[in-house]
């Protein structure tokens, strides 16, 4: 299994634990009103609003939640006004680590974010000295219990996918990230129903951990993630099977 599936695994199994807490609305209502304030409240002209609220309705949120997001975004509604930054870093065994975060206070997630890097082991690095790493892709997945392999991978090939791979009943399909919404579509107009739809970074290349190192970056991913204003995690870290099942 790729590095990178492996870590598509990780996050599909810590979704259903933020599911618990309700992080996935939060996130959800934080990525609308971004995607609202830069593109539009109209999500059939704007792809990227489009497809967060495709994902809000995935984690079952309310439409009237979703909507009020939207006006937030617009300015139709007073809202908090969020500010998108990403943040780099290295965490043990010199694997490199991926943040975006969406914040009303630049200073706090600044400090908080450096303060977890440093206390769990890893070392936050300077703007660009790990993105290179890595490529935006759109990724989609979808039930390989529940649909037809080669139908899928007909259907989205011609929709203008770049590859797909079936993992552990999931089968991935990686496209570019700005035809995500053009090819999530297609694949359901051919009659096969999308599990998830998101903009991803890809590792280029994977970093082995075993043992203690594994675990370590595991702790610092996982701690990175409890905070409030990060949305999304990436890294370059291949870590075994049983430490992923153990988290």
């Amino acid at each position: 299994m790729s590095g990178h599936s492996k870590w598509n695994t990780i996050k599909r199994k810590k979704a259903k634990e933020d599911a618990k807490r309700g992080k996935l609305f939060t996130k959800a209502i934080k990525e609308i009103q971004i995607a609202a304030r830069q593109g539009g409240g109209d999500p059939a002209g704007n792809p990227r609003l489009r497809t967060a609220v495709y994902n809000a309705r995935q984690v079952n949120m309310p439409q009237d939640n979703i909507e009020r997001a939207i006006k937030k975004g617009t300015g139709e509604l007073e809202g908090v006004d969020y500010e998108e930054r990403t943040f780099e870093g290295y965490g043990p065994g010199g694997t490199a680590i991926y943040v975006e975060t969406l914040s009303d206070n630049q200073n706090r997630i600044v400090g908080e974010i450096r303060h977890t890097f440093s206390k769990y082991g890893g070392n936050m690095g300077e703007s660009g000295c790990v993105a290179w790493m890595f490529t935006r892709r759109g990724v989609i997945t979808l039930d390989a219990t529940k649909v037809d392999e080669e139908k899928a991978m007909e259907a989205a090939l011609e929709a203008g996918a770049e590859d797909i791979s079936t993992e552990e009943e999931i089968i991935e399909v990686l496209c570019d990230y700005g035809q995500l919404t053009e090819v999530k579509e297609a694949l359901e107009a051919a009659g096969l129903p999308v599990e998830s739809a998101e903009v991803s970074m890809i590792p280029e290349n994977t970093v082995t951990l075993e043992g203690k190192q594994a675990e370590s970056c595991m702790k610092l991913i996982e701690m990175i993630e409890e905070n409030e204003d990060v949305q999304d995690v990436y890294t370059n870290a291949d870590i075994p099977e049983e430490i992923m099942a153990g988290m």
